[in-house]
């Protein structure tokens, strides 16, 4: 009997395939997400978008400060199959998302007094109980995940936000509140943990405790969970900033700026996030100089796809915005392009950074993170305070200069630096921005 035909796909076919799957249904919920966002602009107002702004930033970090790095661990670690270590670890995210919904409760009151923004005593707690559905996910999920079986995964994230879409429209339709939100949020959450457990493939996840494996996944989980807390700064630093300084008003706008001009650097996060760490596990594993070549076109393409999307973002964000939106939200057009031009010079090393954990050093993952964190957070302070949001991303756009070095370091040691690639790109960004400053300059004035 010939063998060979029921080999397992290869790693390069099996990389894009989850590549097709991952960027064709990322591509989609964001469309589906940015239809929604303007219908729901004419049925509410600004202030909505920024009070969600806020709750979704608290969220995230409250998520990012507790993250034990579970899907990491089933990722890259020799157990990952195992029923023993993902029952452990369900156990583990079980009490996590209480204990987050916990701290959200907690946290509502002093969020509220610091940002001016009462409303959050009421919706943070409710917006909350999304966190506490997410700590009953199967682990089935990161299962298939591990080995880039992401079929059934894009399927559930789909129909869940389709269903919180049409909630949420409904509700806005009918209260023309920001409740609307709110509820659409948590029903998607809802959604998505039922069709997780129906429809996902793979074992079913059990209470279950194991010292061993607990003390695997804390040991990993603990440089994860730090590492974690700074990736909030980095990931929603702009807005918790932004938020004390800015009106709900000012930071709806700035959030519908953020959405759009953000979308191809969340297109490849999810992209290095589903694909690039368990490729570069296996590729280390084998040590295949084939994979090596093969995995260095795809940082190739990636980086110069989502650097096309953000130049076309930073030069057309004024006119997209006063086709699509109202007079209310026209400043959201040069927010876009400073966030675009913000993004382009990080984007060159993006696709380095998560190679140590692949290869289960999280700990120097920690370090990077974290240094990246306080300097774009310092140094996006630094500028807002002495030249307004104009400043601040300019200093977004210094911190990843700054931080170059300490990328070189990292990706030299795991084996995945390409001097070349970041040459090329670092003259094509700074072109880019440029060209984007001079088109806008007029636009971008208002701003100061």
């Amino acid at each position: 009997m010939d063998m060979t035909l029921h080999a397992p796909p290869s790693l390069i076919s099996r990389l894009m395939r989850g590549a097709a799957l991952t960027g064709g249904n990322f591509v989609l919920m964001q469309g589906l997400r940015f239809g929604s966002n303007l219908i729901l602009a004419r049925l509410l107002f600004p202030d909505a978008f920024g009070l969600m702004a806020l709750v979704t930033m608290i969220l995230f970090g409250l998520t990012m400060l507790s993250d034990a790095g579970i899907q990491q661990s089933i990722m890259q670690n020799a157990r990952g199959d195992d029923p023993d270590f993902l029952n452990t670890a369900f156990t583990l995210n079980v009490a996590r998302g209480g204990l987050l919904w916990l701290l959200a409760c907690a946290v509502a009151w002093p969020a509220a007094e610091f940002y001016d923004a009462p409303e959050l005593l009421a919706v943070l707690p409710v917006c909350a109980v999304s966190l506490l559905l997410a700590g009953l996910a199967p682990m089935r999920i990161y299962t298939s995940e591990r080995h880039i079986r992401l079929g059934y995964i894009t399927l559930v994230q789909l129909l869940s936000h389709v269903v919180g879409i049409v909630v949420m429209i409904a509700f806005a339709w009918g209260t023309g509140s920001y409740w609307a939100m709110v509820w659409g949020a948590v029903t998607a959450a809802a959604v998505k943990l039922a069709l997780e457990w129906a429809v996902i493939p793979g074992p079913t996840s059990r209470l279950r405790w194991e010292g061993a494996a607990a003390r695997d996944l804390l040991r990993f989980g603990g440089w994860i969970m730090l590492s974690s807390g700074f990736g909030f700064l980095l990931a929603q630093g702009d807005r918790a900033i932004l938020g004390y300084f800015f009106s709900l008003a000012d930071l709806g706008l700035y959030n519908i700026a953020w959405f759009l001009a953000a979308f191809p650097v969340l297109l490849m996060q999810a992209l290095i996030e589903k694909m690039l760490i368990p490729a570069y596990r296996e590729s280390f594993a084998t040590g295949g100089d084939q994979n090596s070549a093969k995995l260095r076109r795809i940082r190739y393409v990636l980086t110069a796809g989502v650097m096309a999307m953000l130049a076309v973002m930073a030069l057309i964000g004024p006119f997209l915005i006063g086709f699509l939106y109202d007079d209310r939200y026209l400043m959201a057009g040069p927010m876009i392009v400073l966030i675009s031009c913000a993004q382009l010079l990080p984007l060159v090393s993006a696709t380095y950074q998560h190679a140590a954990l692949a290869r289960g050093e999280s700990r120097r993952f920690f370090w990077l993170t974290a240094f990246r964190a306080i300097t774009q957070s310092a140094l996006f302070l630094a500028g807002f305070l002495l030249m307004g949001l104009p400043g601040a991303m300019a200093g977004q756009a210094l911190a990843a200069v700054v931080v170059y070095p300490a990328v070189v370091r990292l990706a030299r040691h795991t084996g995945v630096w390409d001097k070349t690639h970041d040459l090329i790109f670092y003259a094509v960004a700074l072109g880019i921005i440029a060209l984007a400053l001079v088109v806008h300059a007029e636009t971008l004035a208002a701003l100061l």
